[in-house]
């Protein structure tokens, strides 16, 4: 009896959990750095683009190894926490670092579906326009978690497979509208890669690691899911992948189809204009159907499972306690709490803000994973070289984007620092609140 019972409940199998590592990767954010990676280095985005997806692999190890050690549904809070359990501090900074990642890739991800929804309009490079419209598509998806978890669920599964369909036939259109032909872009390349430095190229691999965040969704659904052990790594590594994949031929298919100088004039909204210009309305409005779908799912998804960590962060003493409040067991208050700091970031920051600092936030996160996983790494069964390799690779790439924020733009660089200073100056404090309370417990 309890066999089955633990059949019936545990029915998440591959395919389901590489389901919703997909959905949870692909957020839009290949709409967001398309532009922004053909800006910094031409004909090789599509490379760069995919490289990125080496930086999302070695983050994903330490997950994949500590998810099947722990099979803790808290992932990336609860892997640290446990790690370092004598350690309030470390628990609250992992905490506050990890929630405000999450807030991070939400404001981009409205920021980015505002970008495309009013691209056809005469206001589209209004940016109070295309703020307000950010904020607003927040409060919508917050209202709908607010409503019902089942009514969630179901607008997210249909979201998730349908924007699927409409990449992979945006790639397919993309390629066959091409106006450069293989040879010739063959020449870009080896011309282009001679020409662009190389830290340009890490550089933008590190800047597209926001877009393969979310495969960490699968350790989220450990307890529904069958054979953890084997599934967890599957899912997680064929993900990536298969995201890896779809962003490459995506950023090739745009490259060989758009001019550059229309993917680098309009960044927020380059594939929506560039298949506007070779197909006309109804190819522009299929892609901006689809960036529309890709980042609703994103937002959707993101404020359901970041707000229930949220919740149980709070539950642990390491953020308000107001935050832990639940409705029908929805986590009200910590769905509110996000979708407040999330408006606010857009009001006050612009695309490039939000995109650097929601990478720099998930590089900064996951290096510190990788540290936790090495010291425990006998009982993890890490490879020693697979480790080190990682975390130098996180820690390279935090320090690129740092590199390129100093030499571009110092002022938002300085920005990011106030930023980073108050959450370390929250998570320190309620850090010391909690040891105080347990002294005084």
């Amino acid at each position: 009896m309890l066999k089955l019972y633990n059949k019936i409940m545990k029915n998440l199998g591959f395919k389901e959990l590489l389901a919703i590592a997909v959905g949870g990767m692909v957020g839009g954010g290949i709409f967001t750095i398309l532009g922004i990676s053909v800006a910094m280095v031409g004909a090789l985005a599509p490379f760069a683009i995919a490289l990125g997806g080496f930086v999302a692999w070695a983050a994903a190890y330490s997950y994949v190894k500590m998810g099947v050690y722990y099979k803790d549904e808290g992932a990336t809070y609860a892997f640290f926490k446990r790690t370092y359990p004598s350690s309030h501090l470390a628990a609250s900074f992992i905490g506050w670092y990890t929630i405000f990642g999450y807030i991070s890739t939400l404001a981009l991800y409205a920021y980015t579906f505002s970008s495309y929804i009013i691209s056809g309009f005469d206001f589209a490079h209004n940016d109070v326009i295309r703020k307000i419209v950010a904020i607003g598509v927040i409060v919508l998806f917050a209202l709908i978690n607010l409503w019902s978890v089942k009514g969630m669920g179901r607008i997210e599964d249909l979201m998730v497979y349908v924007k699927l369909i409409i990449l992979a036939l945006i790639s397919i259109l993309l390629i066959y509208y091409a106006k450069i032909d293989f040879h010739t872009f063959a020449s870009m390349v080896q011309s282009d890669f001679h020409s662009t430095p190389l830290m340009s190229i890490l550089i933008v691999s590190s800047i597209t690691f926001v877009a393969y965040e979310g495969f960490q969704l699968v350790i989220n659904a450990v307890n529904e899911m069958e054979n953890p052990d084997k599934n967890i790594p599957r899912a997680i590594y064929s993900a990536i992948i298969l995201v890896a994949s779809i962003y490459f031929i995506i950023a090739l298919g745009a490259v060989l189809a758009i001019p550059a100088a229309d993917l680098i004039h309009n960044k927020e909204s380059a594939l929506a204009s560039g298949v506007g210009e070779i197909m006309g309305n109804i190819g522009q409005n299929f892609v901006i159907f689809g960036a529309v779908l890709a980042t609703s799912s994103a937002i959707n998804g993101t404020l359901f499972g970041a707000s229930r960590q949220m919740a149980r962060i709070s539950d642990d003493g390491y953020l308000p306690p107001i935050i832990s409040h639940r409705q029908n067991n929805i986590p009200t208050t910590a769905i509110i709490a996000m979708t407040g700091t999330a408006s606010l970031l857009i009001a006050v920051g612009g695309l490039r803000l939000i995109l650097e600092f929601g990478s720099i936030t998930f590089l900064l996160v996951s290096f510190l994973m990788s540290i936790a996983n090495f010291k425990i790494r006998n009982a993890t069964k890490s490879s020693y070289i697979i480790t080190i390799s990682s975390i130098v690779t996180l820690f390279i790439g935090t320090l690129l984007i740092l590199y390129y924020e100093y030499k571009t733009n110092a002022e938002q660089l300085l920005f990011i620092g106030v930023l980073y200073i108050a959450l370390s100056v929250g998570a320190f404090g309620y850090a010391n609140l909690h040891r105080r309370f347990r002294i005084f417990k």
